[in-house]
């Protein structure tokens, strides 16, 4: 049996999960987060524990149990305690700004770049060279880590760019020099 895929979720108080037939819903303290499962497993709500359970042993069973699983354990833990990526930016004028629509970047293009915030998500520049990307959905928040760090990438000659807080960047030498 899958490790991950046998493993209950526990609810914590605060937090609950209706399931719908193929529908999960979690509701708690951070918002409400809803998602269609795949018809192969089946998700077990009993009390504050959640299961999965799969039907066999084939392939496609077993990719989707630990899958499922972790899809609402993530649900559950978003709207607990919601989830934070963290972005730096290197580079001489870059910057971020915060305004109430999410963002205004300059990157080193000749214009400013708008960045907004779908619903659910904060976007927040404590610094200018910081940015704080939080929310309830784990893949929405590393969505738009991965579009802003995507708006540009650090470069491994001067390592200038928006990078992903604690990612380390391969640094080139460049030129020799000729002589």
């Amino acid at each position: 049996m899958s490790r991950i895929g046998k493993k209950p979720i526990d609810v914590p108080a605060g937090v609950t999960v209706t399931l719908e037939g193929r529908h999960v819903t979690v509701t708690g303290p951070r918002g409400t987060l809803s998602r269609s499962l795949p018809p192969i497993v089946t998700v077990k709500v009993e009390g504050a524990v959640v299961t999965v359970v799969r039907p066999n042993d084939e392939t496609a069973s077993k990719a989707m149990h630990g899958l499922t699983r972790t899809l609402v354990a993530n649900m559950v833990d978003g709207v607990t305690k919601g989830f934070q990526k963290n972005l730096e930016i290197i580079g001489v004028g870059y910057k971020a700004e915060n305004k109430p629509y999410g963002l205004l970047m300059s990157l080193g293009y000749s214009h400013q770049i708008e960045v907004k915030a779908p619903e659910g998500v904060k976007l927040n520049a404590p610094t200018p060279t910081s940015i704080v990307i939080d929310g309830a959905n784990k893949e929405v928040v590393g969505q738009i880590a991965a579009e802003i760090r995507s708006l540009r990438p650090p470069e491994p000659y001067k390592g200038k760019g928006v990078k992903y807080q604690g990612e380390v960047v391969r640094r080139k030498a460049g030129k020799a020099g000729g002589k």
